[in-house]
Formats: structure tokens, sequence, C-alpha cells
């Protein structure tokens, strides 16, 4: 028996409850078919009367899952299969939704989106990027805004609300543009549902700490949040810290001169590299060559450890991250490339001089050095949540981890159809090489069939 499995139980042991809700549901199907929109809307102020006179959510998941389904029959012409609705009450649980590729997780999600923003104290729904939040915003958007709840997204560049009514030209503007109207980033979070990254949830925190003023907050609280790809998130970028800085002391010219030497240090003679952590490290013998270069009897007694630290930067900016790969230089600045999204992040900055060192190392102007102001990893962000759930493919092989770290449930939820994919077992390969071989082989054999 699987670990999964020891602390979960099986797959029908735990859907079974669900599927006896989604009985209940489909029997509430043709007496919702028969509202009109505005009796379809008034269900939401009818909700909301009944949470604050004691009835629970859970009390109410029934109808409110009706009223979503109807909504979005209505309004994107889809109508939410059994399998989602399972999905959306796993959500609304506070545990991770499993669900195959293709099975709309999206969609899946707006019945729990819906239930929680009926507390009135805001659901945040976590993409992996600016586009899908903006194109979930206007996607969703209109099952919400029949059923009288406000949408809103924030990006890196602005944040816009839902907003038909004042919608541009559709022939000039993009898809996920559509119907989206800019507003404050508090106006953002004051709406019922927000999207976003998890990039910019956490830094508009981090921001948030540092105003003066209450009035001068984005954020409103941290109720409930569905993240979506949750194990990209919190278990990949767990540790990755948000980092808010401000410039400290000007090292141009150090950086400079660092960039010129370390071309001709040696890995494995003059440095160490380990891989794992990211690090360089110099040997004796490399610190006797720049000692030599520099023209100095002591590197520590003349430059002290600050100098040493910029000199083992400016290495690994030389030999550890690599021009297209992890960076780009555009108009004469060093961007940074998104790890997990391959996507430009303007604006950012590696930290403790990594960014000075390939400024240096690009030839182009070497700025100041930073200091830190606020600092959150994601994994210390996302528990600040009252509530937290989230939806991947990819999350049972997780599993134990979300339970001990996060004390997430994962649920596998149907498919909505048999699975006719035939899911082999892992390749493992001592070397690149060896992999690229046998890719290249069955890729022979595919055309010969």
């Amino acid at each position: 028996m699987s670990i999964f499995k020891k602390l979960f139980g099986g797959e029908e042991r735990q859907t079974a409850k669900y599927k006896e809700i989604v009985l209940e549901i489909n029997k509430l199907e043709p007496k919702f078919e028969g509202f009109s929109n505005d009796e379809l809307k008034d269900k939401t102020t009818e909700f909301k009367k009944r949470i604050k006179n004691g009835d629970t959510l859970d009390s109410i998941l029934p109808e409110a899952f009706a009223t979503v389904r109807e909504a979005a029959k209505r309004t994107i012409g889809q109508r939410h299969f059994d399998v989602q609705m399972i999905g959306g009450m796993v959500l609304h649980d506070g545990k991770i939704s499993q669900m195959a590729t293709g099975e709309g997780k999206t969609l899946s999600s707006t019945p729990a989106i819906y239930l929680n923003a009926l507390s009135e104290e805001g659901v945040h729904v976590v993409t992996v990027n600016d586009y899908l939040a903006k194109r979930d915003t206007n996607w969703m958007g209109p099952i919400f805004h029949l059923l009288g709840l406000s949408v809103a997204s924030i990006a890196h560049e602005a944040a816009y609300i839902f907003s038909p009514q004042e919608s541009p030209d559709k022939n000039e503007v993009t898809v996920e543009m559509a119907n989206l109207k800019i507003v404050t980033r508090r106006e953002a979070y004051e709406a019922d549902i927000t999207y976003g990254t998890n990039n910019e949830f956490g830094f508009d925190y981090l921001r948030d700490n540092m105003v003066m003023e209450f009035s001068q907050m984005s954020q409103r609280g941290h109720s409930y949040a569905i993240i979506d790809e949750v194990d990209s998130i919190l278990i990949d970028e767990a540790r990755t810290p948000l980092i808010i800085s401000a410039p400290d002391e000007d090292s141009g010219k150090m950086y400079d001169q660092f960039a010129r030497i370390v071309p001709s240090l040696k890995a494995d003679k003059d440095f160490n590299i380990d891989e794992k952590m990211r690090a360089i490290t110099l040997t004796e013998e490399g610190i006797s060559e720049v000692e030599k270069i520099l023209g100095i009897e002591n590197l520590y007694q003349e430059g002290g450890i600050r100098t040493v630290h910029h000199l083992e930067q400016a290495l690994r900016a030389q030999f550890m991250f690599k021009l297209d790969k992890d960076y780009v230089v555009k108009n004469g600045e060093i961007l940074i490339v998104d790890e997990f999204t391959g996507r430009l992040m303007p604006g950012r900055r590696y930290s403790e001089g990594l960014h000075q060192a390939l400024e240096a190392k690009e030839g182009v102007r070497v700025q100041k050095e930073s200091r830190t102001l606020a600092t959150i990893t994601f994994q210390n962000y996302f528990r600040k949540y009252k509530k937290l759930s989230g939806m991947t493919g990819t999350a049972l092989t997780s599993a134990e981890e979300f339970h001990k770290v996060y004390g997430l449930e994962v649920v596998p939820v149907p498919t909505n159809k048999n699975l006719i994919r035939k899911d082999m077992t892992d390749a493992i390969f001592k070397s690149e090489k060896g992999k690229l071989t046998a890719v290249a082989r069955q890729i022979k054999e595919c055309v010969e069939r």
C-alpha cells in the first residue's frame, strides 16, 4: 500500500461523500433552470443573509454550486460536469484537487470561489503568470458578474476589474484584456474575487508591511486562496524568497575589476563549484592567484571579507549563470529569466551583489548594490491564509510533503470519461547523452511504424 493511501485512503473512499452531494446538486438543476437572471442573482443576496444568520457554507453548498452551474451555462455556454463539481468541493474543503490535464480545472474552481466569496472576506485565485490571471478574470468573470459578485486581477503592470459595461472595441484589444478596466490595487483587492500570480500577491503583502498608514495598504486580509499548479508554487518554489530592496553602497568599480580577473581563474584549481547550493568558494591557490594579479599581499587583510564576497559573486556570474538562459541583456539592463516559466522579470534583481556582478560581466552600467527592506518565502506567505487549497495534475507524487509541511490532503478527482492514455514507468538515465540517444531511438521507431 502506498504512503498516500495509508495517509488518506483510496480514491473511492475519498470521493464517496462528494458523489452523494453531487446527486443533491443535480436534483436542483431543473428548478434553477426555471429562474430568471434576476432570480439567479438574488440567490447571492439570499445566501449572504443566511450566512449572517448562522448558516454555514457547507449547509448552502448544494444550492450555491447549482447556482454557479446554471450561471455558467447562461454566460459562457459551459455546464460543469459532475467530476468538476467534485473538484470544486475538494477545493472548498481546503484540500488539493488532482485533476488530469484537460479536465477543466479553471471551470471546476468557480463553485468553490463563489461559495467562499459569499463570506465577503475576499477570495484570492493564484495563477502562474499575469496572462492567465487576466485571461481567467475575463473568462470566468461573466459567471460571477451575473451573480452580482465583483472580479478583479492584479498584474505586474497594473490592476484590473471585470467591467463588461465599459468594454472597449473588441477588435482593438487582445482577448485577455477585453472587459478589463484599470483600477487601483486596493480596489482590485476589495473585489469579491481577485486573480493574480503568487509573485504579485507576495510582493503586495511585503509592500503593505512597509506603509506608514492603514489607508495606504492594498490587501484586506488572507481568508481563502486557491492555487493553480500548486505543486510548482508550494513545493518547487516554496523556499524562493521575495525581496524588496533599496540602493545601498556603490561597488561598481570593484565588480568591473573582478569581471576582468575571474575569466583567467581555473575551476577545481583556483575555486570549487557547489552545483547543488549554486555557490563558489576560492581555494588557497585561487586566493594566491588573485593576490598576485591585484599586487597585494593579503586579500583578506587589505580588502576584507566584503571584497572576497564580491569576488565570489563575480565567479558565480562568470561560471554559473548563462546569458539567454538565466538572464538576458535588454536595453542596457540585465533582466532575470524566471526558471519556472521562462518569462522575463523586469524590475526584479538578484540580491547580495550577484546582479552587479552580471552587469559587470556583460559590460553594462553597474547599478548600486541593494539592501533588503522586506522579504518572505512563498511557504511562509501562503501559511497566512485561514484556508488554503490548490489544483494540479501532478500532486500525488508530493502528497506526503503537502501533508507534512502544509497539512494539505491530496484528493484525486475522477476523469469525466474513462482514461484511454497509457502511463508508462519513468525511464532514468545516467547521463544526458544516454537520454538523448534513447529519445532518438524512440523517434526512429515511431517514424518506421
